[in-house]
């Protein structure tokens, strides 16, 4: 291992996220129009069943292990990333595990909650480093989004609608397998429940869901999630992937104001009142009628305010993990939160099938 590189990893499943690990890692992370690489990471080998990824994998300058076998035994290795399909996670990970190795496990990490208990355990007890690749921690639109409600920059936060939308269906990949573990609820609906458990930092009360099976009939190709914390704070997440037309990533609604952030590319803006004592609204005419309630308010009543931009970037993710292995800093993707996760999740598949809310804390 090279004396500037303290973590040497291999790759398991060597696809379009497992070559996004090795582009990041080896070849830099763009960073406000420059290209840095992650300080004290590189990206020796990768195993994948298929051959055209090891062919793949040597034309990028990797060493594609002829098994996984072969790559749990070498010792330059200390950190395995497992980007396999979902089903295949949890035995990856507990081998690797149990061979001395600090493991990255995209997500879902797991597809039940007593899978990833079992993860936990191998973990502890072996004494290796186990974390998570829930990234979109670090996306722009929801750090600026978490700014927005922790510093109550439109008052108290009441709702919080967070949707991802496309129109080109599920990928033609095993994603379509439910024996996979394929369906948007494991697919961004991980993400953005996982956004959520990070921002609000309160009891979860109810969880209500539907699915949505618009092109597909074995696995979920959308869904409405629902979450209602212990203050009230209501927290709707919708993925979808027959939207030709979407809605914005974020609407938020707080006791003074509103705030939308349109686009990954963080197109927005907020509105905060200025004056409620001064109300002199006049009936507008809406449709085939007139209305006082749904009238505009008056212009000098309210500010138009930018979004408070807050610059983020994936480089975070893997600099964390090298702070909590060599200088003793908190884990910022905590296991007890990813476990959460997949207890909502789980609560979104009962909620679903049974068409109820479920009391979930």
């Amino acid at each position: 291992m090279a004396t500037n590189v303290n973590i040497n990893a291999a790759i398991v499943g060597f696809g379009g996220m497992g070559d996004l690990h090795r582009q990041m890692i080896n070849e830099g992370v763009r960073i406000q129009k420059k290209i840095q690489n992650i300080p004290g990471w590189r990206v020796s080998g990768s195993f994948d069943i298929r051959q055209e990824r090891q062919a793949f994998a040597r034309a990028h300058g990797l060493h594609a292990y002829a098994s996984f076998e072969e790559l749990l035994a070498d010792p330059e290795i200390n950190m395995v990333i497992c980007a396999t399909p979902n089903d295949a996670h949890k035995d990856i990970v507990l081998r690797s595990l149990k061979a001395g190795k600090n493991v990255i496990c995209e997500k879902p990490v797991a597809l039940s909650v007593a899978d990833f208990d079992e993860m936990v355990r191998v973990s502890e007890s072996t004494g290796r480093f186990f974390t998570v690749g829930q990234n979109r921690r670090w996306d722009e639109d929801y750090v600026t989004a978490k700014k927005i409600y922790e510093e109550r920059l439109i008052g108290k936060i009441l709702r919080i609608e967070s949707r991802v939308h496309g129109s080109r269906g599920i990928p033609q990949d095993w994603r379509k397998a439910p024996e996979h573990g394929g369906g948007m609820v494991y697919d961004w609906g991980i993400h953005v429940i996982d956004q959520a458990i990070d921002m609000i930092h309160e009891k979860i009360k109810y969880v209500y869901a539907s699915l949505d099976h618009y092109t597909e009939t074995c696995v979920d190709d959308g869904l409405h999630v629902e979450l209602t914390f212990e203050s009230g704070l209501v927290y709707f997440v919708e993925i979808g992937t027959s939207h030709f037309i979407p809605l914005p990533r974020w609407y938020m609604t707080g006791r003074d104001g509103s705030a939308v952030i349109e686009d990954w590319s963080l197109k927005g803006k907020m509105c905060r009142v200025t004056d409620r004592s001064f109300d002199q609204s006049q009936p507008v005419q809406a449709g085939s009628g007139i209305t006082k309630t749904m009238a505009p308010r008056v212009s000098n009543t309210t500010v138009e305010l930018p979004l408070p931009k807050v610059e983020s970037d994936i480089s975070g993710f893997y600099n964390n993990i090298t702070d909590t292995l060599y200088h003793g800093d908190i884990r910022r993707i905590q296991l007890s939160e990813v476990r959460k996760a997949l207890e909502v999740v789980e609560a979104v598949f009962e909620s679903a099938k049974k068409r109820k809310v479920i009391a979930f804390e």
